[in-house]
């Protein structure tokens, strides 16, 4: 048996593979970022999963592809993590942009891929290999764009008051937005990042507001320029995207693609089913 694992900061997805390909079961845990979270919390979602905890001495290789795993020293510490629970395995541990280029694109087939859901980031796939020109620093300093990012703006809109009135008492009557309640959350409880993100519903839902429509479009704008435009040929090749934040912005990315005269390629809300595709193959070959 091997597992298939695609990892954001709010969830995990789980898929067990046996030796053919056949899918056995799949299951799914809360978000596993090495980054944000201390090993002590990894291993608490993980054993509190029955299917995972059941079938901890029966897989033999753990394909985990998480956010937060593009640095050396958390994806050390999430497959130490695994090391103790999945007793009789081997373990391939990349960061998440794999999983998203694998998910949607075709060998031989040049483009960049994007993640925007909780946090997100930009990888160039050659048809072949993958080009990671920008180290993601995390939600702090870099995931423009993010579900965590907007987020981050909605709740600034609110305190600088910058938020039109009726819009304002929408948003105090859905969340605790205390300040007590916000710092607690982003200074001192694990994942700020799943925190913040969980604001972004409310952007999404009000993007035809003009003030709202103007922190889309910044964010966007912004992910396109420190990104996408890095990338020498972008004018050239598809802009795959992965996650619920792409999801649920399709038109507003797809116009902000335009402005720039880039296009817009797949878009794709869960890798996870065309990583189980990819895994497949390989096993098969």
């Amino acid at each position: 048996m091997i597992f298939v694992v695609d990892s954001g900061s709010t969830k995990t997805d789980w898929i067990a593979l046996d030796d053919s390909g056949v899918i056995l079961f799949s299951t799914q845990t809360l978000g596993l970022n090495p980054q944000v979270l201390p090993s002590a919390i990894l291993t608490e979602r993980i054993i509190n999963n029955y299917d995972l905890y059941q079938n901890r001495e029966k897989v033999s290789h753990v394909y985990f592809y998480g956010a937060g795993c593009g640095v050396e020293s958390p994806a050390r510490r999430i497959e130490k993590v695994f090391t103790e629970i999945f007793t009789q395995s081997n373990f391939s541990i990349l960061e998440d942009t794999y999983a998203a280029v694998y998910a949607a694109t075709q060998p031989n087939n040049p483009a960049i891929v994007c993640i925007m859901g909780t946090g997100s980031n930009c990888t160039y796939f050659d048809g072949k290999e993958i080009e990671q020109r920008i180290t993601s620093l995390g939600y702090v300093l870099m995931d423009e764009a993010s579900g965590n990012f907007y987020g981050k703006q909605l709740i600034r809109a609110y305190y600088f008051k910058t938020m039109p009135e009726a819009l304002a008492k929408k948003f105090e009557d859905q969340y605790d937005l205390s300040p007590d309640q916000i710092k607690e959350n982003v200074y001192r409880r694990e994942n700020p990042n799943t925190y913040l993100a969980k604001f972004a519903k409310f952007i999404i839902e009000h993007k035809q507001v003009p003030e709202m429509k103007t922190i889309i479009e910044d964010g966007l704008q912004r992910f396109i320029s420190h990104q996408i435009l890095q990338f020498d040929d972008a004018k050239e090749v598809p802009i795959h995207f992965i996650g619920s934040i792409a999801h649920y912005l399709k038109d507003e990315i797809d116009q902000a693609l335009k402005k720039n005269g880039l296009r817009l390629g797949n878009v794709v809300k869960r890798p996870i089913d065309g990583l189980v595709e990819h895994h497949r193959k390989l096993l098969n070959q």
